[in-house]
């Protein structure tokens, strides 16, 4: 039996590399007869650059950019050919703040504008970005910063005061643009769909989980629908509802706006890039997951995208998460068979610190079940 070994990152948890390593592990301590290959997957989400540079071949160059809140910071992006991989979350991630540092009204993503500036001097004509796990909802307004574009008033960020709902920019001047990027594609890898404004739009849903008071989520928005109105009027382009806009506090909708840059489903991009469906051949069975498998995995993100493609090769699914939802019939269309991972019903917290050694127990667990040569549904 080929088992093609495929989880996402458990997000705050484990990278999708360690997830599949320590899935393989539980595996080969059970009793079943079988060969492994691990293949995580990405689909825009932080870690997906990383894995990106990986099976690419990538070199890694470092390069000085500036954190989420403009002080000096050192990261680094993949060169592969003339393709750049860049990781957000390197320059402009919120991994990068402290807790108390966090607060979107300030921070802008003028680092990974830094980045991608560092790539085009090294070559690069096409940028592939992945842009989960930013600290910014700035619309992309540092990024543009950094490659030349200028606003003729404050940008999104760095208001003088957090009660400023003016800072926004009033003007775009793109007349310094750097020029290599007419003959630059850019791609970004978004892993989730919501637009740009709105109830489901960058400020509303993501920006509490990246330090926004409900009275900032309002500042943003009013900034964001501001910045969506002027490149509008700049461009013609319509941001504010625009599939996949909200990525990373609406950077891939600032990008898209001014820059072009093309928005893609992560999950699709990756598994086409590094050849999945060449992995998929000879396996009996695939093994994904990420932290929560719900109703949002069936929007794009990377369990469903390794599903779909494996299940239209006839090939079983099971899928492990830290959380599952009670019942959702349409999980099943995908999922042979969910797997919670923690038993033990343990808080939340403590469950994080025991990701690996629970997607080890609940493997070896599959594994013998497997090896028990019981009727399961796909052998009817």
């Amino acid at each position: 039996m080929r088992i093609l070994i495929a989880p996402n990152a458990f997000k705050n948890s484990l990278a999708a590399d360690e997830a599949a390593t320590a899935i393989l592990q539980g595996l080969q301590q059970s009793r079943l007869n079988f060969t492994g290959e691990c293949f995580p997957v990405g689909d825009g989400g932080d870690g997906t650059g990383d894995l990106l540079i990986k099976k690419l071949g990538a070199t890694c160059i470092e390069a000085p950019t500036h954190d989420p809140l403009g002080r000096p910071h050192n990261a680094s992006f993949g060169l592969a050919g003339d393709t750049a991989i860049i990781e957000m979350a390197s320059a402009s991630g919120i991994r990068l703040l402290k807790r108390e540092e966090l607060n979107p009204l300030y921070a802008l993503s003028t680092g990974t504008g830094d980045l991608m500036r560092a790539a085009l001097d090294h070559g690069a004509r096409h940028i592939i970005l992945g842009m989960g796990g930013s600290a910014t909802v700035d619309g992309g307004v540092g990024i543009l910063m950094a490659l030349g574009i200028r606003f003729s008033e404050t940008p999104i960020g760095l208001s003088k005061t957090p009660t400023d709902t003016s800072a926004a920019p009033t003007g775009i001047d793109t007349s310094d643009l750097d020029p290599r990027l007419a003959s630059t594609r850019i791609t970004v890898l978004c892993d989730v769909n919501n637009p740009l404004l709105g109830p489901g739009g960058a400020a509303t849903v993501f920006g509490p989980q990246k330090g926004a008071t409900p009275e900032a989520v309002q500042q943003l928005e009013v900034r964001l629908r501001h910045f969506a109105e002027l490149i509008h009027k700049t461009t013609g382009k319509e941001i504010a509802h625009l599939p996949k806009g909200g990525t990373a506090g609406g950077a891939a909708a600032g990008l898209y706006g001014l820059l072009d840059a093309e928005l893609v489903n992560g999950i699709d991009f990756f598994l086409q890039l590094t050849g999945f469906d060449k992995a998929l051949e000879g396996a009996a069975l695939v093994i994904t997951g990420e932290g929560s498998i719900d109703e949002q995995t069936l929007q794009g993100k990377a369990p469903y995208g390794v599903a779909v493609r494996a299940k239209k090769k006839g090939i079983p699914v099971i899928g492990l998460a830290g959380r599952l939802p009670q019942n959702n019939p349409k999980l099943a269309e995908y999922f042979d068979a969910l797997f919670p991972i923690n038993h033990a019903l343990l808080h939340p917290a403590l469950a994080l610190k025991q990701t690996a050694a629970n997607l080890t127990a609940t493997a070896r667990a599959i594994g013998n079940l497997l090896a028990s040569k019981q009727s399961f549904p796909w052998e009817e």
